[in-house]
């Protein structure tokens, strides 16, 4: 009896948060560091994989994966249910209840690889590629992995351990991009990229139950579990209805244009995503918790908000517009020969890739103040917004959906979410615009200087490695001087420049 008191207690710590307060901002601080850090270190990564597998690879390899990656995106988020985010954001949870939602993302998990397994033989005779009915199946197996890793990966996040987080993370990217190029070397093909996936899903299971620290206890019913149900249902719809406004255009470009055309815009997004993708995805997972903590003091969740949505804006804005007007030795560098059709593409996604980042975050503005219901209503209307703009530019081929997305995203959608966000809370949505002004104004700044270089002679000749890190160079020197001249970024700049000093202070302050 005494042996099973003392178990229970050490499996009900990965659950408690109370002891994180003393020490909030300078978690949050330090997880920032390193998880930014890491992340860094992984778009290296998956730049390095990129470069490689787009050489050993071609287009249609890519575009064939990408069929069946769009669908398995959408039962992804279905598999996850938005419990991990109930688990995160919830004050209390108990072992009883993370128990019931481990059984509940395992058992959709499993259902959600059987359906995709009998649904191989659909997807193969939609797209009109009998060989993508085994990459299917093959790849719904990892839906059974990544539920059984869904609610220890949430635990870690809620004990705010980023440095195990990052740790895992990066150590299974490794290994899975050791896997596919290796692959690939010795002529796996197409499968290269599918062993990709797999072994990274393996390794995040093992290492998640491996460092967690929670064990389950048997299925049963328990109280609390239906609120949990709820926020994680409205989590649901809107991530269900964001990745379906963001893979249809996969899923018709390859319907619609082959493999061929999907491999090329799969690439050019893959090549642009990714690194935004490892910035908001760690911003969540540093984000969401600290925040949650905070709804208590507005001033100090207004505060902690903006700065972050500040900060981001000021590396992803001028960032996306030097990929606009350098798309071409983008894609010449990083893809090869073979892919010079996708810098259209890229450049396009670059003017939506511009304020994607920070319109993605809001999401920390809806859940940790229980807007869960107003989070799905603006994906529903944004979803809706982006379809429109696709199907407008699928007769156009990809670089039409391309540009349809960007606009849509833009001029339509982006907006929308800055209003439905700011209508109540702490941060208005005169607060969002005013945080996005120092980015827009260096933005400017860097379309000007480096169009008006790449008209000069000596540019025009030059090769594109030289020329990205000349007008690359000019960008950033551009970008600093701008941020310089403005009180308001000045001090955020700053911020990005001390934030190893920071972390190290805060350590230092809590001994």
């Amino acid at each position: 009896m005494r042996i099973g008191a003392v178990a229970r207690r050490d499996n009900d710590r990965p659950l408690r948060v109370d002891h994180l307060q003393s020490d909030l901002v300078g978690r949050s601080v330090r997880g920032g560091a390193v998880t930014f850090g890491a992340q860094a270190l992984k778009v290296v990564i998956q730049f390095g994989t990129i470069l490689i597998l787009s050489r050993l690879l071609p287009p249609t390899a890519f575009g064939l994966l990408a069929m069946v990656a769009a669908i398995t995106e959408i039962l992804e988020q279905i598999k996850d249910f938005g419990l991990s985010a109930a688990t995160i954001q919830k004050p209390d949870v108990t072992h009883e209840q993370v128990t019931a939602l481990f059984w509940i993302n395992t058992g959709i998990g499993a259902a959600a690889a059987v359906a995709l397994w009998a649904a191989a033989p659909l997807v193969a005779q939609f797209y009109g590629h009998p060989e993508l009915a085994d990459i299917t199946r093959w790849l719904a197996l990892g839906f059974v992995m990544s539920g059984l890793a869904t609610q220890h990966w949430a635990l870690l996040r809620r004990q705010m351990r980023f440095n195990t987080v990052a740790a895992i993370d990066l150590s299974c990217e490794l290994l899975a991009m050791a896997t596919a190029v290796i692959a690939a070397m010795h002529g796996a093909g197409l499968w290269a990229l599918v062993a990709q996936r797999l072994v990274y899903g393996a390794m995040v299971m093992l290492a998640s139950w491996g460092m967690a620290g929670w064990w389950p206890g048997l299925p049963r019913r328990c109280a609390g579990v239906g609120a949990l149900l709820l926020f994680g249902g409205s989590v649901t719809g809107n991530g269900v209805i964001n990745v379906i406004s963001r893979t249809l255009d996969q899923v018709l470009i390859g319907w619609f244009w082959g493999p061929q055309s999907l491999g090329l815009y799969e690439r050019a997004y893959k090549l642009l995503m990714g690194p935004i993708n490892q910035v908001t995805i760690p911003l969540y997972s540093v984000g969401m918790p600290a925040l949650s903590r905070m709804i208590v003091d507005p001033q100090r969740y207004r505060r902690a908000y903006l700065a972050l949505s500040e900060r981001l804006a000021m590396v992803t804005v001028p960032a996306a517009a030097l990929l606009i007007v350098t798309a071409d030795w983008v894609v010449a560098v990083m893809l090869g020969s073979q892919w010079t059709d996708a810098a259209p593409i890229l450049a396009w996604l670059g003017l939506a890739a511009s304020l994607l980042p920070v319109a993605t975050i809001t999401g920390l503005l809806f859940l940790p103040q229980d807007r869960a219901a107003e989070l799905f209503k603006v994906g529903v209307l944004g979803a809706a917004i982006s379809i429109a703009a696709i199907l407008a530019g699928l007769p156009f081929g990809p670089v039409g959906v391309a540009a349809g997305f960007a606009i849509g995203m833009t001029c339509l959608r982006i907006p929308l979410c800055f209003w439905m966000a700011g209508r109540r809370g702490p941060v208005t949505t005169a607060d969002l615009y005013l945080s996005l002004l120092p980015s827009a104004v260096a933005a400017i700044a860097v379309l000007l200087v480096v169009s008006g270089l790449r008209m000069l002679a000596p540019l025009q000749t030059i090769g594109p490695l030289p020329g990205l890190l000349i007008t690359g160079g000019a960008a950033v020197a551009v970008t600093l001087v701008c941020f310089s001249l403005i009180p308001r970024s000045r001090q955020a700049l700053l911020g990005l420049l001390h934030l190893p000093r920071l972390a190290l202070g805060t350590r230092k302050a809590r001994a």
